[in-house]
């Protein structure tokens, strides 16, 4: 049965996520998913490569001259049931706000991340993140080529996980 304690555990890996992303740390954001298949929609686009999901963001995410995307992704909403024996999902929502030069602060993209959990040695490790964005606002300074939407997660979040 989890305690408090997993639920933070995990609550703080799902928070990690966007201060990576955001601070342009693509490596240690992969290594979040090490052991985890990560869908963009109902894409494949990594199975347990941190370094491919690196460069999947690499490939995908404009760095600014600061060294970042100039991004705040706002994780909120979080929930996270327990799913059996050393296991967990959540549910939770993003929201992407962005201020580039020339490009006023405004929220650029907006959906869920539904995730999977397992606890191996007494820490909890992503298994499973499935992307789904679908609000859409000016992407033109965040990403380097478009992406794809991911809308197909988003009218069933709870039924996914």
């Amino acid at each position: 049965m989890m305690d408090e304690a997993d639920y933070r555990r995990i609550e703080r890996l799902i928070l990690m996520y966007p201060y990576y992303l955001d601070d342009g740390r693509f490596d240690d954001m992969g290594k979040l998913f090490a052991d985890a298949d990560v869908y963009i929609g109902s894409e494949l686009a990594a199975s347990k490569d941190p370094a491919a999901v690196a460069a999947l963001w690499r490939r995908y995410v404009r760095i600014h001259s600061n060294g970042t995307p100039r991004t705040h992704h706002i994780a909120t909403n979080i929930i996270v049931d327990e799913e059996g024996p050393e296991r967990a999902r959540a549910h939770s929502y993003i929201l992407v706000v962005q201020h580039a030069a020339g490009f006023p602060l405004q929220p650029i993209t907006a959906g869920d991340y539904l995730d999977r959990f397992a606890k191996s040695d007494g820490t909890w490790r992503f298994i499973e993140r499935r992307v789904g964005n679908d609000l859409f606002g000016n992407l033109s300074h965040h990403l380097i080529e478009p992406m794809a939407a991911g809308t197909d997660i988003a009218p069933q979040r709870w039924e996914r996980l």
